[in-house]
């Protein structure tokens, strides 16, 4: 008896999310789809793309040579440390 009416209390509350789908759409054109352009293109609404492109590709390589700077500084960094290491440990050695 037990199992009949867990069986139909899921049966009931699994049946409710098959209502709340939406319903399909027409098959008209809506907002949120895609609509290609039919007729003149204005240019004040299309963008400059190789500006764009341009400028992110300068943009890239500026922060890749800011970045290989900074690793080359802290690199040269380091090797002035180790050099005072080697300094101090062959005059100890004497």
């Amino acid at each position: 008896m037990t199992r009949i009416a867990v069986l139909l209390l899921t049966l009931v509350l699994a049946g409710g999310s098959v209502f709340a789908q939406q319903p399909p759409k027409p098959p008209s054109a809506s907002p949120d789809e895609f609509v290609p352009v039919t007729g003149p293109i204005d240019q004040s609404d299309t963008m400059p793309a190789p500006l764009l492109v341009g400028t992110a590709y300068a943009f890239i390589w500026i922060v890749l040579f800011g970045y290989l700077w900074s690793i080359r500084r802290r690199l040269t960094s380091v090797e002035k440390e180790m050099a005072a290491i080697d300094r101090r440990l062959a005059s100890g050695r004497k």
